[in-house]
């Protein structure tokens, strides 16, 4: 049975945590951000998509202090990138590790204690106490001996959120959190992230438009430029404008799918 949809709700008394003005990004003289701007507020949940090589990971970069913009400004809680970003927990794409390395989830996730202790001093009590609560979010607790390398693939992205959980952030982002997981875990982490959002605000990128649409409350597309209007709606334009091609929208509903036209449509539309 279809649920009926409900209408996040998104006020403007919420205070603004990410502020993009102007942005102008890239690499060896060849822009990949054009005249980006976004206002993220409390509370929000971004998804971002678009599609390969348009700026979304570029763009993480840069609100993570790991690539300066060329032109324009980013503030992270009213401070510049290099003071904010201690508010942003972060969870890459892909994390390559030997799977024979005897790595605990316990000690991945210690790893987020890092930037809250200074070079020699040893990890404290609020240390395992702030793991403790990670691993318990993501419900890996019982899991924290276990050698890394022997977890499925959906326990180790659970793992690596657990690890950008435990640098206590205000802001997540999450880079492809639902790639080679299977469907069933998937639902998990839908489950996961909407529970997290109830604390902090999240900034999503998938290629998968169903897993934007289940479980965001508004949705960007990022190809160079953004377009963001702070609402959640998928529509054929938007995408045509992002990915330059005639794109059909399948569906009603969540999760919406959607495919571009090939060739052979456009020679034969029976």
């Amino acid at each position: 049975m279809q649920q009926a949809h409900i209408p996040q709700q998104r006020t403007d008394r919420q205070p603004v945590v990410i502020r993009v003005q102007g942005l102008w990004a890239g690499y060896d003289h060849q822009p990949v951000l054009e005249a980006v701007n976004l206002t993220v507020k409390q509370g929000d949940f971004i998804g971002l998509i678009g599609p390969n090589g348009g700026g979304k990971t570029t763009f993480f970069k840069v609100l993570l202090g790991l690539l300066a913009p060329w032109q324009g400004t980013v503030e992270i809680m009213d401070c510049a990138v290099r003071q904010g970003r201690r508010y942003v927990g972060y969870v890459p794409q892909q994390v390559d590790c030997d799977r024979a390395f005897p790595v605990t989830a316990w000690d991945v996730v210690m790893m987020g204690r890092l930037g809250h202790r200074s070079i020699l001093q040893r990890y404290t009590r609020q240390d395992a106490q702030q793991v403790s609560l990670a691993l318990q979010s993501v419900d890996l607790l019982h899991l924290k001996n276990r050698a890394v390398g022997t977890l499925s693939g959906g326990q180790r992205k659970r793992v690596y959120i657990a690890r950008a959980l435990a640098t206590e952030p205000q802001i997540l982002l999450l880079d492809e959190p639902l790639a080679s997981i299977d469907p069933q875990m998937e639902t998990h982490i839908y489950d996961l992230l909407k529970t997290l959002n109830e604390r902090i605000t999240i900034l999503m990128i998938s290629h998968d438009i169903g897993a934007i649409a289940a479980c965001v409350k508004t949705v960007g597309c990022l190809n160079r430029t953004l377009y963001y209007h702070g609402d959640d709606h998928i529509t054929s334009e938007m995408l045509e404008m992002v990915y330059q091609c005639p794109v059909d929208l399948i569906a009603h509903g969540v999760p919406h799918r959607v495919f571009p036209k090939h060739l052979s449509e456009e020679i034969s539309d029976d």
